[in-house]
């Protein structure tokens, strides 16, 4: 496994952290990318081969740079795990702010985007051409939580976005494939034990898987041949409310 080049977006800190370094120890050179330049180098710290390009995939000008970056070292990309993302306050969805929503769209969405953009392009003219673009969905997009219509909207154009991207990928061997997660042990899931909402009003404690399985469970995909491809996991703690959530 491993020996190519991968690009971890929002890499500083919890699922692109254990991911990032999961992918380094598996012998993947690692180009780690986020908004926060201390975080990614103590991310970089634990990996043999890593590059910081510290980028804001809200801003076009900025993944450009990253994606330039990216084929001035290394010279190709065979993987891009699109893992970016942010929660908005909760709010119930006649309260949501525009700037909240916007907030939402262009970090968790547009983001997604314009990286998988830059990833497409890279792959498609390189030789030998093709690569695999992995999405980080969220069991929000197929249910959401009561008060997150932001998040909840942008992970379901999430799947849409990975449906799209494996189809026009499909001439060039470009494989996308999407991994839905719930409740794994982050900074974002901290107060999860604490309680979190249920969709009938009640705060309820939730359990909460370690992050090291989704960093084995991407290492799968991302270890299959480029003629094999994982359109879609979802990967939980095991007794956590999503089936039959509500």
């Amino acid at each position: 496994m491993g020996g190519g080049v991968a690009l971890v977006t929002g890499a500083g800190s919890g699922l692109g952290r254990v991911v990032a370094v999961a992918l380094g120890r598996a012998g993947y050179a690692v180009v780690l990318a986020g908004r926060r330049q201390a975080s990614l180098d103590a991310v970089a710290a634990e990996i043999d081969v890593a590059q910081v390009v510290e980028a804001d995939v809200t801003d076009p000008a900025s993944v450009d740079r990253l994606f330039a970056r990216v084929a001035e070292v290394h010279g190709r990309l065979d993987l891009l795990f699109n893992n970016a993302g942010i929660f908005t306050p909760a709010a119930s969805i006649e309260a949501v702010s525009l700037a909240d929503w916007r907030a939402s769209v262009e970090t968790n969405l547009t983001g997604a985007f314009l990286c998988t953009q830059g990833a497409f392009r890279m792959m498609k003219d390189q030789d030998p051409r093709g690569g695999r673009i992995i999405n980080n969905g969220s069991v929000s997009a197929h249910v959401p939580r009561p008060h997150s219509a932001p998040y909840a909207a942008t992970k379901h154009a999430i799947t849409g976005l990975t449906r799209a991207t494996s189809l026009d990928g499909r001439p060039y061997d470009i494989a996308c494939g999407q991994i839905d997660i719930g409740n794994a042990a982050t900074e974002m899931t901290d107060g999860f034990a604490a309680g979190v909402r249920q969709a009938d009003g009640s705060i309820r404690q939730e359990p909460v898987m370690d992050a090291c399985h989704v960093a084995e469970a991407v290492l799968y995909m991302a270890g299959l041949p480029l003629t094999a491809n994982v359109q879609f996991m979802t990967l939980t703690a095991t007794t956590m409310p999503f089936i039959g959530r509500g």
